[in-house]
């Protein structure tokens, strides 16, 4: 059953089951069913994260292996779906037609801890800091961020300052005309 058909790359959607930024790995149930597929952290770094949250949606190119289904390329992440957590305090009272029109930002995470929830990261050519929460990250699709990494940001003016509300790719910001000198590309 080794026949050329089955070695031929195909593109699935689907959701994710789990992914471990420490293991450097994680599974994709696909929409159709079928055997797990292995999303190995390279692949999803290609794609620009290093994370992913539990049950977001995900657009893969999948090629069978000796090892059973493994992803080879990423083409789109969705936020999981909502659920009926209760707002973040300081975004409740925000319009959301705001919130989704701010424009994407390109900065690089300064720290963040998933066990405290949060973390900040910097907006290029500003210094002062942007609040990340955990659940901002989550419904970005994300699971976690590392110091350094290069990341794109919608920012609001919170109740106690600068607040990310969507988490994405830097190649997302630099896709949109933002370059980090503020120029457009």
């Amino acid at each position: 059953m080794n026949d050329m058909d089955e070695n031929a790359l195909r593109t699935v959607t689907g959701r994710v089951k789990w992914f471990d930024p420490t293991k450097g790995f994680g599974f994709v149930v696909a929409d159709e069913g079928g055997p797990d597929i292995l999303l190995h952290a390279n692949v999803l770094r290609n794609f620009g994260q290093s994370s992913v949250a539990d049950s977001a949606g995900v657009e893969i190119r999948v090629q069978e292996t000796e090892r059973g289904m493994q992803a080879i390329q990423v083409l789109r992440i969705d936020p999981p779906e909502p659920t009926e957590h209760a707002p973040l305090e300081d975004l409740a009272e925000a319009d959301s037609d705001a919130l989704s029109s701010a424009p994407l930002e390109p900065a690089r995470v300064k720290w963040f801890d998933k066990g405290k929830g949060f973390g900040f990261a910097n907006v290029f050519g500003r210094s002062d800091d942007v609040f990340v929460h955990i659940e901002v990250l989550r419904r970005s699709g994300l699971a976690d961020l590392q110091p350094g990494e290069a990341v794109c940001l919608r920012v609001v003016e919170g109740k106690r300052g600068r607040m990310a509300t969507m988490v994405g790719s830097w190649e997302s910001a630099i896709s949109n005309g933002n370059t980090p000198d503020g120029d457009d590309a």
